[in-house]
C-alpha cells in the first residue's frame, strides 16, 4: 500500500506490505527511491514479515528537505515514523546510504536484525591529491567571490562541481548536493560497536563506491556480524546476483 505522512513538516512516502508480526524497513541508497529496493521487499515478504519500504526526502515522491540534512536527520525521520507506527523491535535493511541511516538507528534503538548491503558509513581514506584538490577549490572560491559577488560566483561554482563530481552529485539539486557532501563526510565508525542486534552484512567483492575493506572493518567491530561477498559483484550485489541474494537473506531473516 502506498502511504504518504507528514514528518519532520515534510511529505514523506512509504510503502507497507504484509501482515506479519514481523515488521523490516528496508531503506533505499542515495539517488535511489522504493523502487530500487522492490525484490528485497518480495523476498521480505516471502519470510513473512510485515514490508515498510521508504522513500527518503529528496528522493521518490518525499519532499525535499528545507536544511541542509545529515545523517541526524534522516535517521530521526526513521525513528518518528517507527513510533507513528507503533512499530517494536524492527530489522532493518540498508543499501548504500541507507546503511548509514541504519548504522545510526541501531547503535540507539532497539533493533531485532541488522542488514547491511554495500553499506556506506565509513569515511574513506583521503590522499594528498584530494587534499589538494579540495584547498585549491576553496582558495577559487574565495577568489571568484570577491570577482564575482556571492549569487553569481556560486552559479558558476556548482556548475563547476557537477562538472566534477560523481555521476550522484551531477544528477541531485542544488539543494540535495550539498547534502550529499555533508553525508559522505560523515564517519559513523564510533557508532559500530554500540549496535547489539545479530547483523548481516553483504558485499559485492567489486564494490568501488563503499570497498569490501569497509565491510571487513564493520564486520570487525560490530559485536555480531557476519560478512558475506559475492564474487564479480559491485555497489548493487543485490541485483547483480539476485539468487544468492534471496538464499543469504531467506536464512537470515528465517533464522
Amino acid at each position: 500500500m502506498e502511504t504518504d505522512t507528514i514528518l519532520e513538516n515534510l511529505k514523506f512516502h512509504y510503502t507497507d506490505s504484509g501482515i506479519g508480526s514481523k515488521t523490516i524497513i528496508l531503506m533505499h541508497g542515495w539517488g535511489c527511491n522504493h523502487t530500487t529496493l522492490a525484490s528485497v521487499e518480495r523476498i521480505a515478504l516471502e519470510c513473512g514479515y510485515r514490508v515498510i519500504n521508504v522513500d527518503f526526502p529528496g528522493f521518490g515522491d518525499s519532499e525535499e528537505p528545507d536544511d541542509v540534512w545529515g545523517v541526524e536527520q534522516y535517521t530521526r525521520v526513521v525513528e518518528q515514523l517507527v513510533r507513528n507506527l507503533r512499530i517494536t523491535s524492527p530489522a532493518l535493511l540498508g543499501h548504500s546510504f541507507g546503511g548509514r541511516v541504519g548504522i545510526l538507528y541501531a547503535s540507539r534503538n532497539d533493533v531485532s536484525k541488522m542488514i547491511l548491503v554495500d553499506a556506506a558509513g565509513i569515511k574513506p581514506t583521503r590522499t594528498l591529491k584530494y587534499y589538494w584538490k579540495v584547498y585549491t577549490f576553496k582558495a577559487m572560491k574565495r577568489l571568484m567571490y570577491l570577482i564575482y559577488g556571492k549569487e553569481k560566483a556560486e552559479l558558476k561554482l556548482d556548475a563547476r562541481r557537477a562538472k566534477a563530481g560523481s555521476s550522484d552529485y551531477a544528477q541531485a539539486s542544488p539543494k540535495m548536493r550539498k547534502i550529499l557532501s555533508k553525508v559522505v563526510n560523515e564517519d559513523l565508525t564510533d557508532r559500530l560497536s554500540l549496535i547489539t542486534a545479530p547483523t548481516l552484512l553483504i558485499w559485492g567483492e567489486n564494490d568501488t563506491a563503499t570497498p569490501l575493506k569497509d565491510a571487513k572493518k564493520m564486520e570487525k567491530l560490530i559485536p555480531d556480524a557476519g560478512l558475506v561477498s559475492f564474487p564479480g559483484c559491485g555497489h548493487y550485489s543485490f541485483l547483480d546476483n539476485p539468487g544468492q541474494f534471496k538464499a543469504v537473506l531467506k536464512s537470515f531473516l528465517n533464522s
